[in-house]
């Protein structure tokens, strides 16, 4: 069973940083790149970062550069994202997903629960 289970958000007030963690099981983590999304009710989900399998390779939205850092541990199965000098318009509900390349060449993609981000004071 593959499972993708997001923690650590919560309530900050603008400036202030969280960490969300992603811990992943039931695939081989090692082999997929992985990916932070976000999504308030009312708009599409977005794209905040992405990172590559070994972590040689990353980007981000224009809005969190030099905000956000995506990072993982591939022997702890586990994507991270540090969240510094927030505002209100990070608020959202964050998504970890991850996306690999089967042998025969399928795409495969798995999605978390989403893990409630609020930026107010």
């Amino acid at each position: 069973q593959v499972q993708l289970v997001e923690s650590g958000g919560g309530l900050v007030q603008p400036g202030g940083s969280l960490r969300l963690s992603c811990a992943a099981s039931g695939f081989t983590f090692s082999n997929y790149a992985m990916s932070w999304y976000r999504q308030t009710p009312g708009k599409e989900r977005e794209l905040v970062t992405t990172m590559s399998s070994t972590g040689s390779s990353t980007n981000y939205a224009d809005s969190v550069k030099d905000r956000f850092t995506i990072s993982r541990d591939n022997s702890k199965n586990t994507v991270y994202l540090q969240m510094n000098s927030l505002k209100p318009e990070d608020t959202g509900v964050y998504y970890c997903k991850a996306i690999g390349t089967a042998w025969d060449g399928r795409v495969l993609s798995y999605w978390g629960q989403g893990t409630q981000v609020t930026v107010s004071s």
